[in-house]
């Protein structure tokens, strides 16, 4: 799913092609992609693109009769600009956006469609859709803080709630608690205020490194090559390869559809994090440190082949 980083440099390469711009026509293929009724999506067409926002992880396009279309991309739907029109068949490409300088499409591969489009009047309709997680790169320490501890869920299900902090999904938060060194089930309120400071510089820090570099890559053009798994990222779906700081294998914990990958040695102490489908099938040869996990590789690697 496309997070902070990616929606951000999405919306600088919007605001180059289509800020100003006359939306001419709006073709929408995909039967589950309009969430909304009314306004009618007609009514979008013929105005003028007067603002280009990020609403967490959504992307709002204003218009100049004060309407906003509001894009979800979720996991799969991803942007694409083309300078010829092009057209929307409802299997991959959902949408057509034409403008007088272009048009943007949205693809959503696989059979899953859960991209969405809402069209909303005014700020009201706006902030109806925000999940309203502060911002953590204009946040301070104390606000930070007071909302990371508002309750005590882990470090990986509070960075990736957007009610608490916007725009963070599975991937950056991997980055980020492994820039911090700390770990994905560590509890938010048992945090020390050091590990909470620790936690804010990588956060801000992470989220600013990875909007640059998105920037540097795209250089200048759409952002079509837009994934979760980025080459030169420590931890996010790096399982099994070696941590760039310690040189440890990267583990990883899988529940359901997502997979939280973490370096045990340098987030854990060391400690193997209890995989739930793994850990009911092995029982009790469940390792529990990565000297164990080590071992038991070793003495597999060097049982002779009958």
């Amino acid at each position: 799913m496309p997070e902070l980083p990616d929606i951000v440099v999405y919306i600088e390469a919007l605001e180059e092609r289509i800020l100003g711009h006359a939306l001419e026509r709006v073709q929408v293929a995909g039967p589950f992609l309009l969430r909304t009724a009314a306004p009618p999506l007609a009514s979008a067409q013929q105005r003028k693109v007067t603002a280009l926002r990020r609403v967490g992880k959504r992307i709002a396009m204003g218009l100049d009769n004060g309407l906003w279309l509001v894009f979800h991309l979720m996991i799969a739907g991803r942007l694409h600009w083309s300078a010829r029109r092009k057209t929307a068949d409802g299997r991959r490409t959902l949408a057509a956006l034409d403008f007088d300088s272009g048009t943007l499409t949205l693809t959503e591969a696989g059979t899953r469609k859960r991209a969405s489009l809402h069209v909303v009047t005014g700020e009201a309709g706006l902030s109806a859709l925000d999940p309203g997680g502060i911002e953590l790169l204009t946040a301070g320490r104390a606000e930070f803080s007071a909302v990371l501890t508002s309750a005590n869920h882990t470090l990986k299900r509070t960075l990736t709630d957007p009610r608490l902090f916007s725009g963070i999904g599975n991937a950056y938060s991997d980055e980020i608690l492994h820039s911090a060194h700390l770990s994905p089930v560590a509890l938010t309120q048992r945090l020390t205020p050091e590990e909470i400071n620790r936690l804010y510089d990588a956060a801000r820090h992470t989220l600013t490194e990875w909007t640059e570099a998105l920037r540097r890559h795209a250089g200048g053009k759409f952002p079509e090559k837009v994934t979760a798994f980025r080459e030169g990222m420590a931890v996010h779906g790096r399982y099994g390869k070696p941590c760039p700081q310690c040189g440890a294998r990267i583990q990883r914990i899988r529940h359901a559809s997502n997979e939280t990958n973490y370096c045990a040695r340098c987030q854990t102490g060391g400690k193997l994090l209890a995989d739930r489908a793994l850990s009911r099938l092995l029982r009790e040869d469940w390792p529990r440190s990565l000297e164990d996990l080590e071992e038991r590789l070793s003495a597999v690697r060097t049982v002779p082949r009958s």
